[in-house]
């Protein structure tokens, strides 16, 4: 009986914090036509959301980004991403869910054709989990305008949760896909490195600490903009003329 309760709350908790907010201004918007152009599968997808939670998630990364969604290409039960939605969970979407969102494009480097599989298999195969509701109480706190939580202390805020496998929040599911042939994010030394060592002994950090802003620091995944992509010549920008100070003083006489 509590458990039902607690999922009922979640669930109407979860529908408050996906509202959009009113105050959100895009200011590159990449269009899903050259999203699609550009995008190839294994690549990550991240979004400037403009939700009451996104505003949370921005809070405690210090990041534009506050969602992230993996490109499986073609129509893969009904979308090309794949993402873990508050309300409903790891499910596919299409491109056009964010036509008027702020979105960059991060794409691993040298991943081998398998290995590609295996994270698209893996993905595939997450749809239908649930988000981890623990997380969502968790987050509603920090809606507040200043909320008392020192910076070292934030990154660790995200990973409190159930850590029931079966539910995921949108970056740790992609970090899990990605660690399970090994791939790096954003790896750290390992412990017991000595100072002096002259090749990093890389550690893969636990899943749910990772951010969607992991993905564009990561070294290993490049950023790849649409509108460059194909050829940018900024003389064929149209811009609208204005007359310099001077001109417009000689102007007036």
């Amino acid at each position: 009986m509590l458990n039902r309760v607690k999922a009922a709350m979640g669930r109407r908790l979860a529908h408050f914090l996906e509202k959009q907010s009113s105050n959100y201004v895009p200011f590159a918007v990449i269009s899903p036509e050259q999203l699609r152009a550009n995008l190839r599968p294994g690549d990550v997808l991240l979004v400037e959301g403009n939700s009451r939670i996104s505003s949370a998630i921005k809070y405690l990364t210090h990041s534009t980004w506050s969602h992230s969604a993996f490109f499986v290409g073609g129509k893969t039960f009904g979308g090309e991403l794949i993402e873990a939605d508050l309300e409903f969970g790891v499910q596919a979407v299409s491109i056009d869910k964010y036509a008027a969102l702020n979105t960059r494009i991060c794409r691993p480097v040298g991943l081998s054709d398998d290995d590609c599989k295996t994270v698209i298999d893996y993905m595939c195969s997450s749809i239908g989990k649930q988000y981890d509701l623990r997380n969502v109480f968790d987050l509603l706190r920090y809606l507040l305008p200043n909320p008392p939580v020192p910076q070292r202390f934030r990154r660790r805020l995200l990973a409190l949760g159930s850590g029931d496998p079966t539910r995921a929040i949108c970056s740790t599911l992609i970090a899990e896909a990605f660690q399970s042939v090994r791939y790096p994010i954003l790896p750290q030394l390992a412990d017991d490195c000595p100072e002096d060592c002259r090749e990093e002994i890389l550690q893969i950090r636990h899943h749910s600490l990772f951010a969607p802003r992991d993905f564009d620091l990561s070294p290993y995944f490049r950023i790849v903009k649409p509108t460059i992509e194909t050829g940018f010549d900024y003389h064929q920008l149209n811009w609208v003329d204005h007359p310099m100070p001077g001109e417009q003083a000689h102007s007036a006489r």
